[in-house]
């Protein structure tokens, strides 16, 4: 096995490491494309496995890793074909539970050493639970160093028999930004005529419809907004399975509240706005809340998860589930012009004290360091 190096030695092979994902996360997709650029940039080899929908929508080989195509765990093949392209790696660095367990099964009898990132908290009910915990279990008492972006993830790791657990260092994920000349004076108008909140206040909420969102209670505050004047307007960007039932709510309730579907231009709409909402029953390093930080936009979000020590003191945070909360915080904001100016500068500060993506590759290479350079003999 080669020594680790940003820049290898005269004479030696630049450290190889795979990263492996699953069924292409967003915000751990995005994170091993930064990881993989930053890599690559410092003489490492990076070989990402992953389905191929994965690599054409992050695209991994335009940061000059290799990219293999690595079916999602459903498949039969898919831990025969991670076997086969971490045949001669160095390491090996697994994202999420399922793309984790892969690695454990495809790494058995081998030395390799295993690097596990939980971005997220895997939930299931019933048998599935019991499930997810044995492999857990399983993966934090193989891996050699486990990373959790979260210190409720790193706890958790370690009450599950984790041998080395740390909080990792994971930066907002490059998304595109506004540019620079964009003028707001002239852009900010226009989305929110686009969107129907002309001389109104703007709230936005970015996420999956799913279950985990907290939707409903989204819409349920909702109906507290439709006395206020102006009327709020509502905007949910995102789709999944929930789109027809939240649908059928809104129209039903006569609620002030759009779906308007997967977006790509998230960041113009949030700056957009008036106030972000997050009101999710768990979440980890929310990029929807990092977005608004950097944004200035005062942002209301449930106290779960992550979300506590990711903020600090820079949102309004609120219990998961209480409707009546969430309507009530919002609008004291919207009548309080000086305490959203409070957040706005309390969010500036806030997201400076976040790990950029240089600091994010330098942790993940002082951990490939330890665990691939010879030990001195004591």
């Amino acid at each position: 096995m080669s020594p680790v190096s940003s820049n290898a030695p005269h004479g030696q092979s630049p450290l190889r490491t795979v990263q492996v994902l699953g069924g292409g996360n967003a915000g751990s997709s995005a994170h091993v494309r930064s990881l993989a650029e930053g890599l690559v940039a410092r003489g490492v080899r990076v070989t990402v496995c992953a389905p191929a929908e994965a690599d054409r929508a992050y695209d991994f080989t335009g940061a000059g890793a290799d990219h293999v195509h690595v079916p999602r765990s459903s498949d039969p093949g898919s831990v025969a074909a991670l076997r086969a392209a971490c045949a001669d790696a160095d390491l090996v660095h697994a994202h999420g539970l399922h793309a984790s367990f892969r690695a454990v099964l495809a790494l058995s009898g081998r030395g390799t050493p295993l690097v596990v990132t939980w971005h997220n908290r895997a939930r299931a009910e019933g048998a599935r639970a019991h499930l997810l915990r044995l492999l857990e279990r399983r993966v934090v008492r193989t891996a050699a160093v486990v990373l959790g972006t979260t210190s409720d993830l790193v706890d958790r790791a370690r009450r599950t028999g984790a041998r080395d657990a740390r909080l990792a260092a994971v930066p907002l994920p490059g998304r595109r930004r506004p540019a620079d000349h964009d003028d707001p004076d002239r852009l900010w108008p226009k989305i929110r005529a686009e969107l129907g909140a002309t001389g109104r206040p703007l709230l936005m909420a970015v996420g999956s419809l799913d279950p985990q969102r907290g939707y409903d209670v989204l819409l349920d505050a909702a109906r507290t907004w439709r006395d206020l004047d102006p009327v709020p307007l509502v905007v949910v960007a995102g789709e999944g399975p929930l789109r027809p039932v939240l649908q059928r709510r809104i129209e039903d309730e006569e609620l002030p509240v759009r779906l308007v579907g997967r977006r790509e231009d998230v960041p113009e709409l949030l700056a957009a706005a008036d106030l972000a909402l997050l009101t999710s029953s768990w979440e980890s390093r929310s990029v929807l809340a990092q977005e608004a930080l950097h944004a200035r936009v005062p942002l209301v979000a449930t106290r779960v998860g992550g979300i506590p020590d990711l903020v600090g003191d820079a949102a309004e945070l609120v219990p998961y589930g209480d409707a009546e909360a969430l309507a009530d915080v919002v609008v004291r904001l919207l009548a309080d012009p000086d305490r959203c100016e409070l957040l706005r500068e309390r969010g500036t500060r806030q997201a400076a004290t976040w790990p950029t993506e240089d600091e994010t590759v330098a942790q993940v290479l002082s951990v490939y360091d330890e665990l691939t350079q010879p030990q001195p003999l004591a």
